[in-house]
């Protein structure tokens, strides 16, 4: 799925179709969070992708190629981790403040990348016209 793109408009859609994914991943992760703030015994997940994601295009970067760049970006994942520690009675570890939180953060990550690959089709659809 990212050959083709990436080949057509660079590493930057590629990326932030990437990065976009994950943070789908963290949202949904994140909803399921505070569906379950109530749940006695629930506990917190977390996904967290961005240190890994940065050590490989890091890594990728230093390389003369831009395969390798295209082999970090559709090779990065993510990690879901839940911690088992709790000051609830009902051993929940969820704070809605801290999810809500998270939530317009995500949000506002997942627009900015949307708005970043929309002004380079854009930048693309212009150089195609020729205006």
């Amino acid at each position: 799925m990212l050959g083709n793109s990436a080949s057509i408009f660079g590493n930057t859609i590629a990326l932030a179709q990437k990065a976009m994914d994950m943070l789908w991943v963290k949202q949904e992760a994140i909803s399921n969070n505070l569906s379950n703030v109530d749940t006695p015994g629930y506990k917190r997940k977390q996904v967290s992708f961005e240190e890994a994601f940065r050590k490989r295009l890091q890594a990728a970067g230093g390389s003369d190629g831009s395969t390798s760049m295209r082999d970090a970006i559709s090779g990065a994942n993510y990690t879901v981790t839940s911690r088992d520690d709790s000051a609830r009675v009902d051993e929940n570890n969820v704070n809605a403040d801290v999810e809500n939180t998270e939530m317009t953060r995500t949000w506002l990550h997942y627009y900015y990348l949307t708005y970043s690959a929309n002004a380079d089709i854009k930048r693309l659809q212009t150089a195609i016209k020729g205006q």
